[in-house]
């Protein structure tokens, strides 16, 4: 596997020891690139609105651009999805949706190309919904507008990048929005959600439920009497009992009710939080209690919830051993995986018992990130040679708009030179046809030109944008959760190799600036 235009890779020096001379190797096993195996096969989405239309930004323009843009990175057109005229506030139920979502879950493309995230759709929970589906399945998200290709490493960086900010600062919202819970449930207000099982909310008091309050005693002197789930749900449901959404019991529902408190007179509030769509408790200390009127005696809460106590510690299991940061990545220069022994802060090698500090790696790897693509010497200088490559091709593309207006201008005169019967129609024939003709060939070309400054753009990332976005993960690093932490290592790290007296990190790169250049001078699609 050769071919600097295909995995571009750059081997600079940080501070510590850094070889990316493997770069794109392992995606090269995915066979995006056409390297090894059949190429990669994607589809192209189309929704362009009526006013876009009436703008000249036809359906046919846009799939001519993405088409070339596949061409360039030598992939395989294999659908094309067409939503024109159809609006991007809601188009997941689309059947045109729904035939390409069934593509990429049966894996007849790996990669969707589209002209901006704003065509594939303007709802933003719907993005993020195409963006979980599209992970799951490990297909390729290509937005030429924005410059993302997330099946570049560049690209899945910047996506990781984007997607962390973003669950941050819903974090941080979120927080601002809940500091008020604590004080509403002190006061006892209803915090949103139904009741307990055997208490309603009446005039924003929670009291007994006369129908109810029976049935939520009948569990706790089941359980005393039997000690099992299970049992007391199967003798609930043969006595005709059900719950309050009319299902029958189950041993997780008698499970929660009998660890409740509530139901002793002592409800609790503010102690779970929402989690990737899971509840999980929250710090005892932020948890908020108050007085109602209890339906069972305080004596026979406590007995039951000893039993289930007794017997959660006869059943626990062995707690999963947390995965390390660095899991996976981490070889001793003996070629030996290191590893972190339970009781020990540190990656071993089994081999050699090579070792490193848990903190010390990641004080390393934060301080690589000031310098992820080029060093500060030379990040001027790449970004000044690649933006010049673009802009001959933006200023082409500039030339080709205005050979296409004077084009039409022109013909326009011609045709009203006509119509006054100022030339006959053999002379109208004889000037109009190759005006007719030159047009077709500058909208032929406009596209393809679009689509190779989208390739640049997304493949050198020649706009600083996602440059100063490293700089801010830098600077946001420490604050990032840990599957943030997790997510970004597993998008940038090839590996990392521990030696005596240095670490080396393999990260992908871009292509160095000379490589730029090269690959400018030799494609055989310019100056067209």
């Amino acid at each position: 596997m050769t071919g600097v235009d295909d995995h571009p890779a750059d081997s600079l020096e940080f501070g510590v020891s850094v070889d990316a001379s493997s770069a794109g190797m392992q995606r090269c096993l995915n066979c995006e690139c056409g390297t090894m195996g059949e190429a990669k096969q994607v589809g192209i989405w189309i929704r362009v609105s009526t006013e876009d239309q009436a703008r000249g930004e036809s359906p046919e323009h846009h799939e001519k651009r993405a088409q070339d843009y596949a061409g360039f990175k030598e992939w395989q057109v294999r659908e094309v999805y067409h939503l024109e005229g159809v609006s991007g506030k809601a188009v997941m139920s689309h059947p045109e949706t729904q035939r390409m979502l069934s593509d990429i879950q049966s894996g007849r493309i790996t990669g969707l190309i589209f002209s901006k995230l704003a065509r594939l759709a303007r709802n933003t929970r719907e993005l993020l919904e195409f963006s979980e589906l599209f992970n799951a399945h490990g297909a390729d998200l290509i937005s030429l507008h924005e410059s993302i290709d997330t099946s570049t490493p560049a690209g899945r960086l910047f996506y990781t990048m984007i997607a962390a900010m973003a669950q941050w600062e819903r974090e941080e919202i979120a927080e601002r929005v809940l500091a008020s819970v604590p004080i509403r449930a002190k006061l006892g207000k209803p915090l949103g959600g139904k009741a307990p099982f055997g208490y309603r909310w009446e005039n924003k008091v929670l009291v007994p439920d006369p129908a109810e309050a029976p049935i939520r005693n009948l569990v706790y002197e089941l359980f005393l009497e039997h000690r099992r789930k299970k049992r007391v749900a199967r003798l609930l449901n043969e006595a005709g009992y059900r719950t309050r959404s009319g299902v029958e019991f189950s041993h997780s529902t008698v499970s929660k009710m009998l660890r409740d408190p509530t139901a002793k007179g002592l409800h609790r509030a503010n102690y779970t939080r929402l989690v990737k769509g899971q509840c999980v408790l929250k710090p005892e200390s932020e948890w908020v209690y108050t007085t109602v009127e209890a339906i069972v005696p305080e004596q026979l809460w406590t007995e039951c919830n000893q039993i289930l106590d007794d017997q959660e510690k006869r059943n626990k299991r062995p707690a999963r051993k947390t995965v390390q940061l660095f899991s996976g990545v981490v070889l001793c220069s003996c070629g030996g995986k290191m590893y972190v022994p339970s009781k020990s802060h540190k990656y071993t090698c089994r081999k050699c018992l090579a070792k490193i500090d848990v903190d010390d790696l990641e004080e390393v790897f934060h301080e690589q990130l000031k310098a992820f693509f080029l060093s500060p010497d030379e990040l001027d200088n790449y970004l000044a040679k690649a933006d010049r490559v673009i802009q001959e091709k933006q200023d082409l593309l500039q030339t080709r708009f205005d050979e296409e207006r004077k084009l039409k201008q022109e013909m326009d005169r011609v045709y009203r030179f006509y119509m006054d019967a100022e030339i006959t129609p053999a002379g109208f024939g004889a000037r109009y046809k190759p005006l007719e003709e030159r047009l077709a060939q500058i909208e032929d070309q406009i596209p393809e030109v679009q689509a190779e400054i989208d390739f640049l753009k997304i493949q050198y990332l020649s706009s600083d944008e996602i440059l100063h976005e490293a700089r801010d993960l830098y600077a946001r690093w420490p604050d990032l959760t840990y599957e943030h932490k997790r997510q970004i290592i597993e998008s940038i790290t090839q590996s990392i190799i521990i030696d005596k007296d240095e670490v080396i990190i393999n990260l992908a790169y871009l292509p160095s600036s000379s490589e730029l250049i090269a690959k400018s001078a030799t494609n055989p699609r310019d100056g067209r």
